[in-house]
């Protein structure tokens, strides 16, 4: 009995274990130079979070309207970086509001 309850605890906890590391969120890096996002598209797992670093000498901003995510991080200028974390599975269009034809697509997987 002693030696099925110390297997069974072992095995929860290993299990426990193996969940709690698949379940660890990662950080994703984007530059915003010559007017581009360095990535047009981007993967990554839900809770994972993006940073967008401007790289460009003039200001840059990042927002998004896509249902998976809506938001706006604001102008910021050369230098200075930004953070979004991913909390729902989608396809996230972003986009700078002062440069257009910037633009890219992150999926987020469940």
């Amino acid at each position: 009995m002693a030696l099925r309850v110390k297997t069974f605890s072992f095995t929860f906890c290993f299990l426990s274990l193996l969940m709690s590391i698949q379940a660890v969120a990662e950080d994703h890096v984007v530059g915003q130079k010559d007017k581009a996002f360095t990535k047009q598209t981007l993967e990554i797992q839900k809770g994972d979070t993006v940073e967008f670093i401007n790289q460009d000498p003039f200001f840059h901003n990042v927002f998004s309207l896509s249902d998976a995510k809506l938001f706006d991080l604001g102008s910021f200028p050369k230098g200075e970086s930004r953070k979004i974390t991913f909390d729902a599975a989608g396809e996230v269009e972003v986009e700078c509001a002062i440069h257009p034809d910037m633009l890219m697509t992150i999926t987020v997987k469940e």
